[in-house]
């Protein structure tokens, strides 16, 4: 059974993947039932960070199309519907109101990579696959892949990976600036997990940095001196509770 999976953990929101048949590759049903756990995550103000994960050793293999066969045409309504739902999936997993970590192990492609670069960091396995993978079956890029690869990595890994089709190791994702850290694979959802339990600890201000991180950083980007206000009346929020605190101690 394909499936999204949400666990609670120390504050802490855990979304598995979970369609080994398929090494987790996405159906619209997965994509709906991802942004309705985003939604959830969004209302319980006690989770303070999220770990994008998939199931049995694998992030995901991109989009399951195997039902567009035999005639089925993607332009049509329908098409259009299933694979609006997918993107809407890894769109609101970008979207979440609490910091995101990808733990990547095994394969990311195609509409998994994009999963993959949805979050705010991404811890990766040092052998994982990352691919667009489009070009491979003739497909232009999809659900912003370019976008996304580019704000990350820069103009020149967008056209290595969107353009010619190249693939890169999680070693390698990390020297492109696609990933934080690139650890051996039984330590990928570990160091995932402590990274995103310290941001957990306080959610209140892990919601609050996170907002103000977005807005300054974009897309697009704001000038320092706008960031030094916008970070000005949260800061003296963040002080003001620091004080509240200790006099209540």
């Amino acid at each position: 059974m394909s499936e999204v999976l949400l666990n609670i953990d120390g504050g802490v929101a855990v979304i598995t993947v979970c369609f080994p048949q398929v090494r987790n590759a996405l159906t619209p049903e997965m994509g709906r039932q991802l942004a309705e756990i985003c939604d959830a995550i969004d209302h319980d103000r006690t989770i303070g960070a999220a770990v994008v994960r998939g199931a049995d050793g694998t992030f995901c293999s991109g989009a399951d199309t195997r039902h567009w066969e035999n005639g089925f045409d993607p332009a049509s309504p329908r098409g259009f519907a299933e694979t609006s739902a997918i993107y809407s999936g890894f769109a609101r997993v970008g979207q979440l109101a609490v910091p995101t970590i990808a733990a990547v192990r095994g394969v990311a492609v195609g509409a998994g990579m994009n999963l993959a670069l949805a979050p705010d960091l991404r811890i990766v396995a040092v052998n994982a696959r990352l691919f667009a993978g489009f070009n491979r079956v003739g497909l232009h890029p999809g659900g912003g892949f370019l976008t996304l690869c580019g704000r990350l990595g820069g103009r020149e890994t967008a056209a290595a990976l969107g353009l010619f089709g190249q693939e890169i190791s999680g070693a390698q994702a990390v020297g492109l600036g696609l990933a934080w850290q690139a650890l051996p694979d039984d330590d990928v959802e570990p160091k995932a997990m402590a990274l995103a339990q310290a941001a957990a600890a306080d959610p209140e201000l892990s919601r609050e940095v996170l907002s103000t991180f977005r807005a300054e950083l974009g897309p697009p980007a704001v000038a320092w001196e706008v960031a030094i206000e916008m970070e000005r009346g949260k800061q003296m929020w963040t002080q003001r509770r620091r004080q509240q605190t200790a006099k209540r101690a």
